[in-house]
């Protein structure tokens, strides 16, 4: 899919950089889109090169919570949860501990630990499966989650922003919060509704009352707040959680004697080699988006857009976070991308910049999770996985630009 999407990105922008030429006569079109391929791929190096300081910094505090037993804290406060909504898998099968170890890892920005843990549930789960050659119903809900995206610390997203020049990179720590709980809770109960699951337990139910009287706290407080206060309030209350959590990695670490600085480097370490490796993807990626943009082509969908939405008496001004919303579910390194092109069009620090972040962290890359987990365990029919899939990444981003406007208009 991803080869598709970026050899027709390179095939649309050709084809309407010769229209130009022929139709509209613009004689400087073909200069243009070349000079746009070169800008881009500079940027894409400069951005990934960038990054390796923050990403340094941020990978070497998490491996530090990892070895300070973090992980393990927040897996033992999900097993009792996920014990009852899974009713298909017995209690002490070694498919709840990996399900329990994955989500564990993905809320607290764990992407290395999280990938490896969910596809050994996967393979777990095939073995409770009737129906090897489709997705069982505990399967579905374990990829929808997962698509969802649980993510408590979006860090690859304040890595983008501070590479970017955004003031303040975590400002957006709070709305993304917002949203990707909104998403999560979407997927959850599609499925759950799909599945019949009994919701209506104890255990059940002081999650999602908990969960949700916590998040509808924090939205009416925003609101009660005067309109150039949210955003202030919003970065004060990020950085502080931000650094309550970096703190209780430090002092978590120093209880159990583990060597925080030895476990920072090697996190560290890893930080430095991601930074380089994404090299590649991010230029190939923003030369194909500059085309798109240099040609014209960009431009001329979020304007037909543009006019739909205000056809309908709706605010228009989300339409530039379109394309990003648009490529989420199907490519993480092609939305990534998008959303560095926007910030790089119109500021980190601008309504639509603010935006397309708070998108990247709403969701998941649907089709990505979906063909890895399913892949990895033997399975071709996905049954109603898509739908749970596409449920969750309309809230999302529904929330998304409803707490953009909130916190940034």
């Amino acid at each position: 899919m991803l080869n598709a999407l970026w050899v027709g990105f390179f095939l649309v922008a050709i084809a309407a950089s010769l229209w130009q030429f022929v139709v509209h006569g613009q004689a400087d079109i073909f200069a243009q889109v070349m000079q746009a391929s070169f800008a881009s791929a500079k940027t894409g190096f400069e951005i990934a090169l960038g990054l390796t300081g923050v990403m340094c910094l941020w990978l070497g505090l998490m491996r530090v919570g990892e070895r300070a037993g973090f992980l393990q804290a927040v897996t033992r406060l999900l097993e009792p949860l996920l014990a009852r909504v899974f009713p298909e898998v017995p209690r002490g099968h070694p498919a709840l501990g990996s399900m329990t170890m994955n989500l564990s890892a993905n809320v607290l920005g764990l992407d290395n630990a999280a990938t490896p843990m969910g596809i050994k549930a996967m393979h777990e789960l095939q073995t409770l499966n009737k129906e090897p050659l489709a997705a069982s119903n505990a399967m579905i809900l374990f990829l929808v989650i997962n698509a969802s995206s649980v993510t408590l610390l979006p860090i690859t997203i304040f890595t983008y922003r501070a590479q970017m020049g955004a003031a303040d990179p975590t400002d957006v720590f709070i709305p993304i919060l917002m949203a990707t709980y909104a998403s999560t809770m979407a997927g959850f109960l599609t499925v759950a509704a799909i599945q019949r699951l009994p919701l209506f337990n104890v255990v059940v139910m002081a999650w999602l009352m908990g969960l949700t009287l916590a998040v509808g706290a924090i939205s009416a407080w925003f609101l009660s707040l005067p309109a150039t206060e949210v955003s202030v309030q919003s970065a004060l209350i990020s950085n502080l959680l931000l650094l309550g959590i970096i703190a209780a990695f430090l002092i978590g670490a120093s209880a159990r004697r583990v060597n925080a600085y030895e476990a920072f480097i090697d996190g560290a370490k890893e930080g430095f080699q991601t930074a380089i490796a994404i090299i590649p993807y991010l230029v190939a990626m923003l030369v194909a988006i500059g085309l798109l943009r240099a040609s014209g082509v960009l431009e001329a969908f979020t304007e037909a857009a543009r006019a739909g939405v205000a056809a309908l008496g709706a605010d228009a001004r989300w339409v530039d976070a379109l394309p990003t919303m648009i490529m989420k579910p199907l490519s993480g390194s092609g939305s990534r991308a998008m959303m560095i092109e926007a910030m790089q069009t119109h500021g980190a620090d601008s309504y639509i910049g603010r935006l397309v972040c708070i998108v990247q962290g709403s969701t998941e890359t649907t089709f990505y999770v979906l063909a890895v987990y399913l892949g990895a365990a033997g399975v071709k029919r996905a049954r109603h996985a898509i739908s749970g899939c596409i449920a969750a990444d309309l809230a999302g981003f529904a929330v998304a630009v409803w707490v953009a406007g909130v916190f940034f208009s």
